[in-house]
C-alpha cells in the first residue's frame, strides 16, 4: 500500500520494543553496571566497544560511532531499508503496519504497477515453458532450469498485443504506465518486448519493478532492451540481481559488481551469489549509495578492454562522495573479449574468487592513471599531477580516507603539506559529511537537538529560513517537518531522517554533539544563526545572478540589478 507509515505508528513501536531484547537476538551481550556491551558487528574489534542503553533504549559504539535506537539497529545489523525494517519489527509482535496518505513532496508510486508487473512476470515465465528456441538458447548459455526458476527467468513471444490480451482486465494505459507497453507515432499501442529472453527486475522488498529483455538472434534490434522511467523504476538507482543475493545470504561481506544480467546469473549458478548488475548504464553515485548500504567492500569486475577501463574509471568518479575509510572499492579487469560469465565456465569457481579477492584498490587506481605519462621526479609533472588530483580530493568526505589520500598527493607531488582545497578552488570547504557549510551546520544542529526552538522562531525569519531553503534537499524537508509536528523530538527526527541515503550517517553526529553553552544561551543563539543562514544564502543568490547577468547581453537587466543593490 502506498503513503509514509504514520509517525505515531513508529513511535508506538519503539514504545513496544526492547533494545536490549532486539540486539541480543542477534548478537552476545554482557551485562557491564546498568548497561550492556559486546562486540560491535559494525566494525571488526577485540575489545568490546558496542554498548547498549536500556535506560535510554539507545545503542552506541564507542569505536566506528555507529549509534541509534532499536530501529536503526535492526536496519544496519540486517541491512534493510527503513520500511523494511519497520514491516519486520512489525510482524513479530503481531501487528500491521497501518499508511496515511502522502503529504510528502513526492508522488506515491501506484501500487497497482506492482501487481501488472507481477501478473506480467508470470506471463513471461509460463510463455518459456512452450518456447522451444529460449530454451534452447539458455541451455547453449550453459543455465539451468534450477537458475531460471531462481530469477524468474521467462520469455516474451513475438506478437503486438500479447499483454493486453493474456492479462484480463488491464488496459492499454495501465500497461504504458508500467512501461510494458509503448506507442508509436500513428498511435498504435504495443507490446514493448517481443520474442526476448526476459529478466525481471525487483527492489529490495522483492517486487518487480521493471524488465530487462535480452535478444536472443545478433543483429535484431539492440541485445538488451530495458523497461522505461515510470513511477516505480528508476534505472539509475536500481540493481540487478540485489534482492536474489540478500535473498541467498544472511550476511553479504562483499558485492561484486559487473555489467550484464547474464554474469549475474551464470556466477550465481557456480556460487557466487552476491553479484549485482546496473541496468545498462553506467556505475553512478546512487547506485554505490545502494550498495553501501548492504556491504562494506565492493568490487567491480570489467572487462580489460578501453571500454571496460574507461567504465571504470567513471564508477571510481561517482563512487568517491560515498567512500570513507570504514568502506572498500576495489576493481577487477578481465582479459579483453572475457566476461565474468565465460570466465567462471572456463576456468571455474576458484579462479573467478582469486581474481576477485586479489582486486586492485580503488585509491591505488586513481594515482596510477593520475600519474601515467606524468615525470614525477620534475617539478612540471609533480605540478601537473597535484592539479589533477585536486577535484578527486575534493570529492572524498571529511575524515581519515581523504585525510590520508591529502597525504599520499603531498607526498607524490613533491610537498611539504597537502594541498588546499578549500576557497582557493573557490567552493566552501564542508565540515561534514553532509557537505554543510558551518552556519547551516550549526542550524541543523541546534535543530536537531532542539526541536522546538523553531516553534519559538519569529514567523517571519521562519518563513525566510524555509523561502531560502531549496525545495528538493533533505534540510528543508526537515524543517517542514519540525514546523508541522511541533512535539517533534530528536529521537523521532532521527527515526524519520537519519538513515536518509542523502544524509549517510551524519545527522546522528551532529545530534550527539556536544555543545559549548547551556540551552539557555542557545536558545539566544538560533535566531541569529537562523538570520545569518538567510542571510548567506541571499548574498550567494545575488552573487549567482550577477554571474548569469554578466554573461548574458541583457543590459538593462544588468543596470537594474545593480540599482537595486544600491538601494
Amino acid at each position: 500500500m502506498a503513503g509514509r507509515i504514520p509517525q505515531s505508528f513508529i513511535n508506538d513501536l519503539i514504545d513496544r520494543l526492547d533494545i536490549v531484547d532486539v540486539v541480543e537476538r542477534r548478537m552476545t551481550l554482557k551485562k557491564t553496571g546498568k548497561n550492556y556491551s559486546g562486540l560491535c558487528p559494525f566494525h571488526d574489534e577485540k575489545t568490546p566497544s558496542f554498548s547498549v542503553s536500556p535506560d535510554k533504549q539507545f545503542f552506541h559504539c564507542f569505536g566506528c560511532q555507529e549509534s541509534g535506537t532499536a530501529l536503526s539497529f535492526v536496519m544496519k545489523f540486517d541491512r534493510l531499508e527503513f520500511v523494511e525494517a519497520v514491516e519486520q519489527i512489525a510482524g513479530d509482535l503481531g501487528l500491521e503496519v497501518p499508511r496515511e496518505k502522502s503529504i510528502g513532496f513526492s508522488k506515491p508510486a501506484d501500487p497497482g504497477l506492482y501487481d501488472i508487473l507481477q501478473r506480467a512476470e508470470r506471463y513471461f515465465r509460463h510463455a518459456l515453458r512452450d518456447a522451444t528456441t529460449a530454451v534452447q538458447y539458455l541451455k547453449d548459455r550453459g543455465l539451468t532450469g534450477e537458475i531460471a526458476r531462481d530469477f524468474g527467468i521467462g520469455y516474451a513471444p513475438e506478437g503486438w498485443q500479447n499483454l493486453e490480451e493474456n492479462l484480463d482486465g488491464i488496459t492499454q494505459q495501465q500497461l504504458l504506465d508500467a512501461g510494458l507497453a509503448i506507442t508509436n507515432d500513428t498511435g498504435r499501442t504495443y507490446d514493448r518486448f517481443r520474442d526476448r529472453v526476459m529478466f525481471p527486475i525487483k527492489d529490495t522488498r522483492g517486487r518487480v519493478i521493471g524488465f530487462g529483455g535480452r535478444t536472443m538472434v545478433s543483429g535484431d534490434g539492440p541485445k538488451y532492451l530495458n523497461s522505461p522511467e515510470t513511477e516505480v523504476f528508476h534505472k539509475g538507482n536500481e540493481l540487478y540481481g540485489l534482492y536474489e543475493a540478500r535473498k541467498a545470504l544472511r550476511r553479504i561481506d562483499r558485492l561484486i559488481v559487473v555489467e550484464g544480467y547474464m554474469d549475474v546469473v551464470a556466477l550465481a549458478q557456480f556460487g557466487v551469489a552476491n553479484v549485482v548488475a546496473t541496468l545498462g548504464t553506467a556505475s553512478g553515485t546512487p547506485h554505490f549509495q545502494k550498495l553501501y548500504r548492504y556491504s562494506d567492500e565492493v568490487v567491480c569486475c570489467f572487462d580489460g578492454d578501453q571500454a571496460g577501463r574507461q567504465a571504470a574509471w567513471k564508477a571510481l568518479e561517482n563512487a568517491l562522495p560515498t567512500l570513507n575509510e570504514n568502506r572498500q572499492l576495489k576493481f577487477v579487469f578481465l582479459d579483453e573479449g572475457q566476461d565474468p560469465d565465460s570466465l567462471i565456465r572456463e576456468q571455474g569457481k576458484e579462479a573467478f574468487v582469486k581474481l576477485v579477492a586479489n582486486a586492485q584498490g580503488a585509491m591505488d587506481l586513481l594515482f596510477k592513471r593520475l600519474g601515467s605519462g606524468l615525470d614525477l621526479t620534475s617539478i612540471d609533472g609533480q605540478a601537473r599531477f597535484a592539479g589533477l588530483a585536486a577535484p578527486y580530493v575534493e570529492k572524498l568526505s571529511p575524515g581519515v580516507l581523504r585525510t590520508l589520500v591529502e597525504q599520499r598527493v603531498a607526498e607524490t607531488a613533491g610537498l611539504k603539506r597537502p594541498l588546499a582545497t578549500g576557497p582557493e578552488r573557490r567552493r566552501v570547504e564542508p565540515t561534514t559529511e553532509i557537505g554543510l557549510d558551518k552556519v547551516s551546520e550549526r542550524l541543523l544542529t541546534l535543530l536537531l537537538k532542539y526541536p522546538i526552538f523553531w516553534s519559538e522562531l519569529d514567523q517571519k525569519l521562519r518563513q525566510d529560513v524555509l523561502e531560502v531553503s531549496a525545495v528538493e534537499s533533505v534540510f528543508g524537508e526537515i524543517l517542514r517537518y519540525v514546523g508541522l509536528n511541533e512535539s517533534v523530538d530528536t529521537e523521532e527526527l532521527l527515526i524519520r531522517f537519519g538513515d536518509d541515503s542523502r544524509w549517510d550517517r551524519s545527522l546522528t553526529g551532529l545530534a550527539e554533539r556536544q555543545l559549548e553553552i547551556g540551552r539557555e544561551e542557545l536558545s539566544k543563539e538560533f535566531p541569529e544563526i537562523c538570520a545569518l543562514f538567510v542571510r548567506n544564502l541571499r548574498a550567494r543568490e545575488r552573487k549567482s545572478n550577477l554571474q548569469n547577468l554578466k554573461e548574458s547581453p541583457n543590459i538593462d537587466g544588468l543596470r537594474k540589478f545593480l540599482a537595486d543593490r544600491e538601494r
